[in-house]
């Protein structure tokens, strides 16, 4: 078969993942084993609806798959990082305002199981962090909420820290997801320039503008990880590449505090390492190390002990809704949410990786490097379900592949991409 036949058969069954994990899930609810997912494989329910934001997200979409691909070629590298972010911005408020202000925007994030609903408790965080461990585990007068519990503390300081310099609340909450997690739209880029692939960075720029993920980038804490960590994985390759001491000290920072956003960004180190043999350099490494210590030390002077709170958070895990989520269903099923946040172009992205010569390029490397995170992350039981949010800092580098695919054949791709984000938020309504 023809490469592009080869891709037309890649991203169908993907999209075919995803309709056998509805099926599936649909006939294990119909049998009495439900699979704990209110639209199985989504953390969603069923409601198509128009919003306000509609007319924005389309119009959005339109002028990205129009003018994209010729802007990414042609701009100025500054003007296009700007235009990026503004238009990665727009598209992801657009889709959260699908669901209007409240619902979409400045109600997400003050749920009972979310951050802000412990952000008024925390009088004292010196407090906090010494006595967080304790609080973790369910069925105790003053444990955790759900989202606080399964998170490091450094999670609940982003919102405690807002609240203290007077932007408290859903509303700035989730302005502040929003303007982070659109970083990720220039991270990335970022990343494969210094990595000596700027072609490769220009390529993947309206992709990441048009991500299906920002359904949920600019809705859930986890977009704000993403945000925070692509920026630190793009310092680490500036910082290898142009012995940039500065750069190493921000993204060891940046991504030793991801260790305390989400335990589960542990894992970055795969595409970290990959970043480092990628640029065959080490220099810059030692002041990233050093950035990353001393986020370490700092939370561990303060009283938290991260590995005390990974082992207390699997027995939290499995005190709550885990117990009832199938192993045998989710293991697969995950991979098909892996398909709806990143879009049928991420297996197309890949396929094409797998025969890529030569191999090492930054946009081979680093999408099989996420990839490599997400079964790592798959396989261990950790996540199941809720993993459309959940991987999105993984997810996001999937797309760092899109200059693999055929120019003539991108704007096809686009309007696929677009097409899923706009799908999902117009036929359903997401939780996160």
């Amino acid at each position: 078969m023809s490469p592009r036949r080869n891709d037309l058969v890649a991203a169908a069954v993907a999209v075919a993942l995803v309709a056998l994990a509805g099926l599936v899930g649909g006939l294990l609810f119909l049998n009495g084993h439900p699979v704990r997912a209110s639209f199985a494989p989504l953390t969603a329910r069923w409601l198509p609806h128009l919003g306000p934001g509609t007319p924005l997200a389309v119009l959005t979409a339109a002028v990205v798959i129009w003018y994209g691909p010729r802007l990414a070629e042609t701009l100025p590298w500054r003007r296009l990082l700007v235009v990026a972010y503004a238009t990665s911005t727009a598209w992801i408020l657009s889709l959260a305002l699908v669901d209007g202000w409240h619902r979409g925007i400045a109600g997400r994030l003050t749920t009972r199981h979310e951050y802000l609903s412990e952000v008024g408790g925390v009088t004292d965080v010196a407090a906090m962090l010494r006595g967080f461990t304790g609080r973790i585990l369910d069925f105790q007068p003053d444990s955790w909420t759900t989202h606080v519990a399964g998170h490091p503390p450094g999670a609940l300081l982003v919102f405690v820290g807002l609240d203290r310099i007077g932007l408290g609340g859903g509303g700035w909450a989730s302005v502040v997801c929003v303007a982070v997690g659109a970083l990720c739209a220039v991270a990335v880029p970022i990343a494969l320039r210094a990595l000596g692939d700027e072609s490769a960075g220009r390529a993947a720029v309206p992709f990441l503008v048009l991500f299906p993920g920002a359904v949920w980038l600019g809705v859930s804490a986890d977009g704000l990880f993403a945000g925070i960590t692509a920026v630190g994985l793009a310092l680490l390759a500036v910082a290898l590449r142009r012995s940039n001491i500065p750069a190493g000290l921000g993204a060891g920072v940046l991504l030793g505090g991801g260790l305390y956003l989400s335990y589960g960004l542990v894992l970055l180190a795969v595409p970290a390492l990959a970043v480092v043999l990628l640029a065959a350099r080490i220099r810059g490494l030692v002041a990233a190390l050093a950035g990353a210590a001393a986020v370490v030390v700092a939370f561990t002077l303060a009283g938290f002990w991260w590995l005390d709170g990974y082992d207390l958070v699997i027995v939290r895990y499995y005190q709550g809704i885990a117990t009832d989520r199938p192993y045998a269903y989710w293991v697969w099923a995950n991979l098909a949410l892996v398909v709806l946040s990143a879009g049928p172009v991420a297996a197309v992205i890949l396929r094409r990786a797998t025969v890529e010569r030569p191999w090492r390029r930054p946009a081979v490397v680093l999408p099989a490097a996420a990839l490599l995170a997400i079964v790592a992350a798959d396989v261990s039981g950790y996540s199941k379900a809720e993993v459309e949010r959940i991987w999105l800092p993984f997810v996001v580098w999937l797309t760092a592949g899109a200059a693999l695919i055929p120019a003539p054949s991108r704007r096809t791709w686009l309007v696929v991409q677009a097409g899923v984000a706009l799908l999902i938020n117009h036929l359903v309504l997401t939780t996160w």
